[in-house]
């Protein structure tokens, strides 16, 4: 089995790469609504972010990449899950104060 959405391990998860990764705008607001602690459908309209679908596609990746986020795959549905726990963990503090006000 290959593992088509790598993830860096919780203790490889670098402060640098997270932080590059909330630096935009709109994958700070994907990761807002992923702070809700439910897995969310990797569909476009899911989002409703206003960007196409291959813009979205690199927003997710780099979130990904970056260890804020997970893709789980189960069957053809791919969901996003925040790795709350894992960043937590590694920068105590960090998320809840990122998203400190952000949509409100």
């Amino acid at each position: 089995m290959t593992d088509d959405y790598p993830a860096p391990a919780a203790d490889d998860i670098e402060l640098v790469e997270v932080l590059r990764a909330l630096g935009d705008p709109i994958r700070l607001e994907i990761v807002r609504k992923l702070a809700d602690g439910e897995r969310h459908c990797k569909t476009t309209e899911e989002w409703d972010l206003g960007v196409q679908k291959s813009t979205l596609s690199h927003h997710l990746r780099t979130l990904r990449e970056s260890g804020v986020t997970l893709t789980i795959v189960d069957g053809r549905i791919h969901w996003l899950q925040l790795r709350r726990a894992d960043l937590d963990a590694r920068f105590p503090g960090l998320l809840d104060g990122v998203l400190t006000g952000v949509g409100d």
